[in-house]
């Protein structure tokens, strides 16, 4: 695994060069054709036995973005965090995500925060970086940026306030670019609950082609369609992450090959031992695991959000901390709903 982070590192498309692109100094057509460092990371994004080269199997915390009380990032509570994280079996960690914020970061925030993550955690662990922005040029910058300090991938949003423009051809194109000008594989990220936009699954199956394009997590929940993209991009190698907690287990059943969970910056050793207990045949360990899992997982996403993951983190002795602004806080009655989730089902 670390050779094959390394070949990506070393074949980053230079700084000045991407800002070329960028500023379209560079005819679209030199660049898919022309450049050599571009073409070189292309032909080794794949091995000799045709699997892409970063195996994204295991669980991955959305981490948070720690502030303190006037909102200003707070690195050496993210380092402290990190400590702990660094003790459980992760594959990696997910930077810029839903969970972290990430709308609400200056661009400045957003590279400065992926540079120091990538300084604090192992370096064994795959940071993925999220990328995306509304443009696909800006998109282009960002994940060059996001490579350059550091990402070993990056995960690109889809683009969302023009709705009604973002088609499957639109999508295609979109991701089909930024993934041919990326130094690093990028994962798509479908997230429609946020977004409005759904990457389809007739989409994800033709990106998967692309040898940069190495995965999707799916926030959806609908394991048909994450059973279908498995199915219908194995000979691409194409690997598929579950985008909650909630349905973990399920998700493994069809072929996902790990998760990208918020539920595991609180429960992380409870992700990776569903993670473990799957892959060892303990089904029905798992799934007894997997049923405790539900309603805390709730609690972290879809009844209280970022509020709740941070307020819940307190309780494990890790950092949460405020919210940025316009988010609220948790009023007293919500800590006390989220606590029971947890504590009703044992893990406090």
């Amino acid at each position: 695994m670390a050779s094959s982070v390394a070949v990506f590192r070393t074949l980053r498309v230079s700084a000045s060069f991407a800002s070329k692109v960028v500023n379209r100094k560079v005819p679209a057509a030199a660049v898919l054709s022309s450049n050599f460092k571009l073409t070189e990371k292309r032909s080794m994004s794949t091995n000799t036995t045709g699997e892409k080269s970063l195996d994204l199997s295991g669980i991955f915390p959305p981490v948070i973005t720690p502030f303190d009380d006037q909102e200003n990032i707070k690195y050496d509570q993210m380092g402290n965090n990190m400590k702990r994280f660094s003790e459980i079996p992760f594959r990696g960690f997910v930077v810029l995500g839903s969970n972290g914020e990430s709308v609400y970061l200056s661009k400045e925030e957003k590279v400065e925060t992926v540079k120091k993550m990538r300084e604090m955690a192992p370096k064994d662990k795959i940071i993925l970086a999220g990328s995306g922005c509304e443009s696909t040029r800006d998109t282009i910058e960002m994940s060059t940026l996001m490579a350059e300090v550091g990402a070993d991938a990056v995960l690109v949003i889809t683009p969302c306030f023009y709705k009604g423009g973002m088609t499957a051809d639109a999508l295609f194109q979109h991701f089909t670019k930024v993934a041919d000008a990326s130094p690093v594989p990028v994962v798509l990220y479908n997230v429609s609950k946020f977004t409005g936009v759904d990457i389809t699954a007739e989409t994800a199956i033709r990106l998967s082609a692309h040898p940069n394009i190495i995965g999707l997590k799916e926030s959806s929940g609908d394991v048909a369609k994450i059973g279908s993209v498995v199915h219908k991009t194995k000979g691409n190698n194409f690997q598929v992450l579950a985008g909650s907690a909630s349905f973990l287990l399920p998700a493994y059943a069809v072929g996902a090959v790990g998760g990208v969970c918020a539920l595991a910056n609180v429960l992380g050793n409870e992700c990776c031992d569903l993670h473990k207990l799957y892959h060892t045949g303990k089904y029905d360990e798992a799934r007894s695991l997997q049923h405790r899992l539900i309603a805390p997982n709730a609690a972290v996403t879809s009844k209280f959000g970022v509020p709740g993951l941070k307020q819940s983190m307190e309780w494990f002795g890790l950092y949460g901390g405020p919210v940025r602004s316009p988010l609220l806080p948790l009023t007293k009655q919500q800590i006390e709903d989220a606590r029971s989730a947890f504590t009703g089902n044992g893990f406090l």
